[in-house]
C-alpha cells in the first residue's frame, strides 16, 4: 500500500504528532511525506519526499498574526501550479493534516483522502467555539483541507468522529514530578518581549522555549532555550506549570501530565481562540491577550491557585491510527467518498 501524508508545517504540533504516528502507518504500507509550510522550527525526523513553502502563517512580535506579512507570503499561483503536478493518483491512500495544496490536488484529480487531526473536528459543530465566531475563521477551519471523510482529534470527544489527542511516547511513558520552574512556549513573540515579560516575574524560574535564539542563555531567572524536543519534553514533565499559547498538542501533553496551564490563544488565529474556548471548559485558565502592566499579577494569581483542570482521556497511538485505516476501508468499501456522503462519518 503507498501512503500519502500531508502535513502542515505552520507550527511544531503537526510535525510532532506525525513523528509519533509515523512508525504505526509504516506498518500498513510504503509512506511518502508532503511537508507544506516554514513556520517550524522542530527538526523533521520523516520521510520527506515533497516540500513545499506553503500557505505559512507570519507572526509580529507581540503575540499576534501578521496579516500583511501572511497575506504577502501566500503564493497561490505557485499553490496551485504544485497542486496540479503533485501525482496524488500514484498512491493507494492520502492522509491530510490541515494542508492546503494536497486538498486542492485531490479534489482537481478526483482522488479520495481523509482529513485527519485536530482541524478535522471542526467539521462539528458541537466543537467548542468562541462567543464571537468568525465567520472567515470558520470558513477556513472548514474548507482549507476540505473533505467527505474527517477523523479529528479533540480534548474530549465531542462528536462521534472525534478522537483523543495523539500523545507522543516520551509523554505518556514519563512519570511528571513538580520542580520550581514554569515552561513558556509563546512562539508569537519574540525574545526581547518574552524578557521583558517575565523579567519582572521575580522568584519564579522559568524556562522559555524560543524559536529565534539557537543556543542556551541565562538572564538571572530566566532561560532561553532552543525549540527542541527532548529539551521541550523534559522541561514539561518536570515543570510546575506551562504558560502556552491555546494550540492543541503542548495543551493536550500537559493535560495529560496533569500540569497547570495558563493559555493565551494567538491574536487574529480563530481556531486558537476556538481551542480557548475548549480550555476554559476543562478548567483551564485562559487569557484573550497579554496586558503588559497586568500581566505580572496574572501569572502571581495563577501560580498561587489550584489547578482546576480536569484529566484527559487518552488512548494508544497505535489504535488511533488503526480507527484511521478501519475507517478509510470501511468508507472505501462503501463507496462512501462521493461529494453526497456527509462529512461527519461516525466510526463504525
Amino acid at each position: 500500500m503507498k501512503i500519502l501524508y500531508a502535513i502542515q508545517a505552520t507550527g511544531n504540533g503537526h510535525i510532532s504528532r506525525a513523528m509519533e504516528l509515523m512508525p504505526h502507518l509504516k506498518r500498513y504500507g510504503h509512506v511518502d511525506v508532503f511537508l507544506s509550510g516554514s513556520n517550524s522550527t522542530l527538526q523533521a525526523d520523516l520521510p520527506i519526499k515533497f516540500r513545499s513553502q506553503g500557505l505559512s502563517l507570519q507572526y509580529s512580535c507581540n503575540g499576534k498574526l501578521n496579516f500583511a506579512k501572511t497575506i504577502k507570503s501566500c503564493q497561490l499561483r505557485k499553490a496551485f501550479k504544485e497542486a496540479a503536478s503533485l501525482p496524488v493518483k500514484d498512491y493507494d491512500m492520502v492522509i491530510n493534516d490541515f494542508e492546503a495544496i494536497t486538498s486542492i490536488a485531490c479534489n482537481k484529480q478526483s482522488v479520495p483522502m481523509i482529513h485527519f487531526g485536530h482541524q478535522a473536528s471542526f467539521v462539528s459543530d458541537a466543537t467548542p467555539r468562541p462567543d464571537n465566531k468568525s465567520i472567515i475563521g470558520e470558513w477556513i477551519l472548514r474548507n482549507y483541507a476540505h473533505s467527505h471523510l474527517n477523523l479529528g482529534l479533540h480534548f474530549k470527544r465531542y462528536d462521534q468522529f472525534i478522537l483523543p489527542p495523539v500523545i507522543q511516547r516520551s509523554i505518556w511513558e514519563a512519570t511528571p514530578s513538580t520542580e520550581s520552574h514554569v515552561t513558556v512556549y509563546l512562539p508569537s513573540f519574540c525574545d526581547k518581549e518574552l524578557l521583558q515579560l517575565f523579567s519582572v516575574i521575580k522568584n519564579v524560574p522559568f524556562e522559555i522555549f524560543s524559536r529565534h535564539c539557537k543556543e542556551i542563555m541565562t538572564f538571572q531567572h530566566i532561560k532561553l532555550i532552543p525549540v527542541e524536543k527532548e529539551a521541550f519534553n523534559k522541561s514539561l514533565i518536570n515543570s510546575t506549570g506551562i504558560i502556552t499559547g491555546a494550540g492543541f498538542e503542548t495543551p493536550a501533553e500537559a493535560l495529560y501530565l496533569g500540569k497547570k496551564i495558563m493559555a493565551i490563544p494567538i491574536g487574529g488565529q480563530y481556531e486558537q481562540k476556538c481551542n480557548a474556548a475548549a480550555l476554559k471548559r476543562l478548567g483551564v485558565k485562559t487569557i484573550n491577550a497579554i496586558v503588559p502592566n497586568q500581566f505580572k499579577q496574572e501569572v502571581e494569581n495563577w501560580l498561587t491557585s489550584p489547578n482546576k483542570a480536569t484529566g484527559l482521556k487518552w488512548q494508544s497511538t497505535e489504535k488511533t491510527v488503526t480507527a484511521l485505516f478501519d475507517l478509510w476501508d470501511t468508507a472505501t468499501r462503501k463507496t462512501m467518498l462521493s461529494k453526497s456522503t456527509s462529512p461527519e462519518i461516525a466510526l463504525l
